[in-house]
C-alpha cells in the first residue's frame, strides 16, 4: 500500500497515542485535511514501512540507488551528505558564497572547510558556472557544487564527477533549484544519475509543499544513518505523503505535459519579446535585462507598475522563477508587462 493510501483510508481502533488531536481536533480549521492524514507509528498503522517502500519507487523513477524524502528542505540533504561521506578532520570543497548549509553542513561535520570562488558573468551579474579548472581537490574528501545557480547557470556535473572520482573525493550537488530536470530533456541534465549525492527541492520548481526535498544517493554509501542524526523522530506523514505523490504527478504522462507546455511558453514568450534580453541556462528561470535600467530598477518597475515581484535581482539582471504551478495566464500577464517596459 502507497503512503497517500495508507493516510487516506480510516482506521476504527481508538488511539490513546501521539498525536494527541487524534484526527478530530482542528485548531487551524483550513488544515482540516492535514490535521486528518496526520498520525503517528501505532500497530493501527504503519506507515513507515509505506515509506520505505515510497522512497524505493521514487529510486526506481530517478534511476539512483537510494532515494531519501526530506522534510526540513534541502538543507538536511546536505547535511546528511556530508555526515554521509566524511569523518572529522576531513577537509570539504565550497563555494565562498554558497548556501550557508554547505558550510553549516561542514562544520557539524568536524571537517574543515576549504574554499573556492566563482567568476561572476560581467554582462549578467550573476556567478558562473563551476567548472574543474576552479577547484582544487587534491587532499579533500568531498567537493559540493551549486547547479543551477539560483539564476539557473549549469555546470558540467559529468566533467567535475571525473575529477573528484580521480582524486577519490565524494561529488555533493545542490540541485534545490533543479528538481524538474529528471523529466524533460528540454531542460538541463540533472546530476542525479552522476553525482554521489544529489538534493533537490520540490517546493522550489516542483510544486511542492515547503519544505519538502530530496536526497539522492549513488555511491556505496547509505544516508539512513546521518539523516537519523539530524532528523525528527516523529515525522510529519502527510508532508511525506505529499513528496510520494508530487513525485509520482512529475512521473506521470499528465506531469510531463504540463512540464513540456510550461516550456513552450516560456519559449512563446522570449520569441515574441525584443525589448529586453535574456539569459540563463535553464528556460524556467527568466533572467532579463533591459538597456537603459538597473537590475534593480527593472525590479521596482514590474513590482510598483505590474504588482509582478521577481525572485531575485542585482544591478544588471532580475530573474523570474518560474514551476511547475505556473500556467499560461500568468506568463501572459508577465508577457503584457514586460512589452510596456520602457527605459
Amino acid at each position: 500500500m502507497s503512503l497517500v493510501n495508507l493516510l487516506r483510508e480510516k482506521n476504527r481502533k481508538l488511539l490513546f497515542t501521539t498525536p494527541s488531536h487524534s484526527q478530530k481536533f482542528f485548531i487551524f480549521h483550513k488544515f482540516k485535511q492535514f490535521y486528518k492524514y496526520d498520525i503517528s507509528e501505532t500497530d493501527a498503522y504503519d506507515p513507515q514501512s509505506a515509506l520505505e517502500k515510497a522512497q524505493n519507487n521514487a529510486a526506481k523513477i530517478y534511476g539512483t540507488k537510494q532515494t531519501c524524502f526530506l522534510t526540513n528542505g534541502s538543507t538536511s540533504g546536505i547535511i546528511a551528505s556530508v555526515l554521509a561521506c566524511t569523518q572529522k578532520g576531513d577537509k570539504v570543497l565550497i563555494w565562498n558564497n554558497a548556501h550557508p548549509s554547505h558550510l553549516n553542513a561542514v562544520k557539524l561535520a568536524g571537517c574543515e572547510p576549504v574554499y573556492y570562488e566563482l567568476p561572476i558573468i560581467k554582462e549578467w551579474g550573476v556567478p558562473d558556472r563551476t567548472t574543474p579548472d576552479l577547484i582544487d581537490i587534491k587532499g579533500v574528501k568531498a567537493v559540493i557544487i551549486t547547479s543551477p545557480t539560483y539564476e539557473g547557470i549549469v555546470s558540467d556535473i559529468k566533467a567535475l564527477k571525473e575529477i573528484c572520482k580521480k582524486n577519490n573525493a565524494y561529488l555533493i550537488v545542490d540541485e534545490a533549484h533543479g528538481a524538474l530536470y529528471p523529466f524533460s530533456d528540454k531542460l538541463p541534465e540533472s546530476a542525479v544519475k552522476i553525482a554521489d549525492f544529489t538534493i533537490q527541492s520540490l517546493h522550489k520548481t516542483a510544486g511542492g509543499l515547503n519544505p519538502t526535498a530530496l536526497l539522492h544517493v549513488n555511491c556505496g554509501l547509505n544516508a539512513d544513518k546521518a539523516l537519523s542524526m539530524i532528523n525528527t523522530t516523529s515525522p510529519s506523514y502527510p508532508l511525506l505523503a505529499s513528496i510520494e505523490a508530487n513525485i509520482n504527478f512529475l512521473n506521470s504522462k499528465r506531469g510531463r505535459k504540463k512540464l513540456d507546455n510550461l516550456i513552450e511558453c516560456i519559449k512563446t514568450l522570449k520569441k515574441s519579446v525584443s525589448n529586453v534580453d535574456f539569459g540563463g541556462d535553464d528556460i524556467t528561470k527568466i533572467l532579463i535585462k533591459k538597456d537603459g535600467i538597473t537590475g534593480y530598477e527593472l525590479s521596482e518597475k514590474l513590482y510598483e507598475d505590474f504588482n509582478i515581484e521577481d525572485e531575485k535581482t542585482n544591478k544588471i539582471s532580475t530573474m523570474l522563477l518560474c514551476g511547475i504551478g505556473t500556467d499560461e495566464k500568468k506568463l501572459e500577464r508577465l508577457f503584457r508587462a514586460i512589452k510596456k517596459l520602457k527605459g
